[in-house]
């Protein structure tokens, strides 16, 4: 057998375990059973200046490393593991599960002290006996600082009231916070790794586009309002006022996009009270100036007219007017289309126009239950996709989806039927729009009952 062959693999063994050292992110040293250092690494040199050519064969650290009256303490703690209590404030020591874990300053070979936190092990042969020991060690002001961005990052995941979403470079979650995961309606884990448009139906290509943006630019975006919905509760909108952060490696020459953080807030409930707030307040002012509009009418009629023009903007596509007259046998009563509007828009719809001959409404038509119920009827197309036919056969313009029918009612008896329509760019009419739309119906009633008393 050739002898040099186990020589050779110890010499590429050690080779191998000194490019290891070397490469360590935290100095390293090692010790035999007399005290004797063995092995200091690079990231050693490079946090106390004292190379390995000076550090190896040192018999420990006294008189160097050590100012004279630490080097006993620390000597003694970290040969023997022994848990003395330290004697001054240049030594600490802690219990870790993997081994002791000591704070004490080192000396640099300029002389001045560095605070370090140090783990050491002991190391023992099979059969028990001592080989030494190691420690590794770091600067404690640097581990404090990362053991501080370990506890914010888990607080805020854990505990804190905003929702936060690590998103990586792909734009799927890498980590979810626990307001996070309330907010999205799932499990914090649900969702790792998992496209967003898992979970979000509405909104998400907005959400993807802003982490695309900060991504790219690198440049944060704040105060940004995302409305979307859940895929699980399409029919609910959420507001979420959100910050987006781009993350990048410390570790590297030029930081690497490691993902976005999405922090956000539900404001859905705020966002709705100063949306409705704001169109009460438009709406109480077009009913204001539509009634300075109609006090200035000779003609009644004309004042009545005049209220659909103003209130129709940011309300509905459509408004008609069709008021009662009896029919010439017996007690029944008509609808008779009086106005419209708007009035001469792009492709209007020629049976909207007034033409002194009752309106063809089916018995069971809307304006028709309104008159007779002497209640408002709202209405929607609800087949998916909308029916071709469903406004046409109300004899509505085409495109009607959402429809509200109002009773003009004065001095105790129905005057007419005011009805309103939204086509497809616009949600169903809603109780507040079904409140405002009644209002709008009693000041036209009021104006249509004078003038048919003039």
């Amino acid at each position: 057998m050739d002898a040099q062959g186990p020589v050779i693999r110890a010499d590429a063994d050690a080779r191998l375990l000194a490019a290891l050292l070397d490469g360590m992110e935290v100095g390293f040293a090692a010790m035999d059973p007399d005290g004797v250092l063995t092995h200091w690494n690079r990231e050693a040199t490079r946090l106390l200046g004292w190379t390995a050519a000076e550090a190896v064969g040192r018999d420990g650290l006294d008189g160097w490393a050590l100012r004279p009256g630490d080097a006993d303490d620390v000597r003694l703690r970290l040969l023997t593991g022994q848990q003395t209590e330290p004697t001054g404030p240049a030594a600490t020591g802690t219990t870790g599960a993997t081994g002791r874990v000591h704070e004490f300053a080192l000396l640099t070979r300029d002389g001045r002290r560095v605070l370090v936190r140090a783990q050491a092990h002991q190391v023992a042969a099979e059969d028990g006996r001592p080989l030494g020991l190691y420690f590794a060690f770091s600067e404690a002001g640097a581990q404090v600082e990362l053991e501080r961005s370990l506890g914010l990052a888990e607080a805020l995941l854990d505990e804190a009231p905003t929702g936060v979403v690590l998103v990586d470079a792909d734009l799927r979650p890498a980590a979810v916070g626990e307001s996070a995961a309330r907010w999205l309606d799932c499990e914090r884990t649900a969702l790792l790794g998992h496209p967003l448009g898992e979970v979000l139906g509405d909104g998400v290509q907005e959400l993807e586009a802003a982490l695309q943006h900060v991504l790219a630019t690198g440049k944060p975006l704040s105060g940004v309002k995302l409305w979307a919905a859940l895929r699980a509760d399409p029919g609910r909108r959420r507001c979420w006022r959100s910050e987006f952060v781009r993350l990048g490696s410390p570790l590297g020459e030029e930081p690497v996009p490691l993902g976005v953080a999405w922090f956000f807030e539900d404001v859905t409930l705020h966002e709705q009270a100063e949306q409705e707030g704001t169109v009460l307040r438009f709406r109480a002012s077009q009913l204001r100036r539509a009634g300075q509009a109609a006090a200035e009418c000779e003609d009644p009629m004309e004042g009545a007219v005049g209220y659909l023009d103003f209130v129709l903007a940011g309300f509905a596509d459509h408004a008609l007017l069709d008021l009662v007259e009896p029919t010439p046998v017996g007690d029944g009563h008509e609808l008779v289309r009086s106005a419209v509007s708007p009035v001469g828009g792009q492709g209007q719809d020629s049976a909207l126009e007034p033409t002194g001959i009752p309106v063809r409404y089916s018995e069971v038509h809307p304006a028709r239950r309104a008159l007779e119920q002497a209640g408002t009827i709202v209405l929607s197309d609800a087949g998916v996709p909308p029916q071709d036919d469903w406004a046409a056969l109300r004899r509505w313009p085409t495109g009607t989806l959402h429809a509200l029918c109002a009773p003009l009612r004065s001095r105790g008896r129905t005057v007419g039927v005011l009805t309103f329509l939204r086509g497809p760019g616009r949600h169903r009419f809603d109780r507040a729009d079904t409140a405002y739309a009644e209002d709008i119906a009693a000041r036209v009633a009021a104006a249509v009952d004078l003038a048919q008393k003039v």
